[in-house]
């Protein structure tokens, strides 16, 4: 049976690409965005976002879409973490801006109260909570 073009496409393989994933292999449950990885490694945009986007197709990288005006994050889940690594929220500063990403024990526990009694299944790469950074709540006290 012949390779399908598909097959061939995610067989190939470039020095970047392999650059990019052992970078966030590296890093894992640590998130980053395509324009911090095109800084750092001095790539083009489009290399970069194609090449995350075939390794969240292939399912080693998971990506967070916070809202409409931040960027997606990246980030390394791939089968050689705990399963609960993918599952990260996120707190949005309403002042600010700052980004924070969540992996806590007591979100995943409303997340199973949500779908166990109310039949709603929480999606963590969607699920934002806005508020106040500590940084913005000391600058209004202070």
């Amino acid at each position: 049976m012949g390779v399908t073009t598909l097959e061939r496409k995610n067989q190939y393989r470039t020095r970047q690409g392999e650059t990019l994933e052992a970078y966030l292999r590296a890093r894992p449950g640590q998130h980053t965005t395509a324009a911090e990885l095109c800084a750092r490694f001095s790539m083009g945009k489009a290399t970069v976002y194609r090449r995350l986007e075939r390794l969240v197709e292939a399912g080693v990288v998971a990506k967070y879409t916070v809202d409409g005006t931040t960027a997606a994050c990246y980030a390394y889940v791939g089968p050689d973490q705990p399963p609960d690594r993918e599952n990260c929220y996120h707190c949005k500063c309403q002042q600010c801006g700052a980004l924070i990403h969540l992996h806590c024990d007591e979100v995943e526990h409303l997340r199973r109260h949500m779908l166990d009694h109310h039949g709603f299944a929480l999606d963590a790469r969607r699920t934002v909570f806005y508020g106040l950074c500590a940084s913005c709540r000391a600058a209004q006290t202070g």
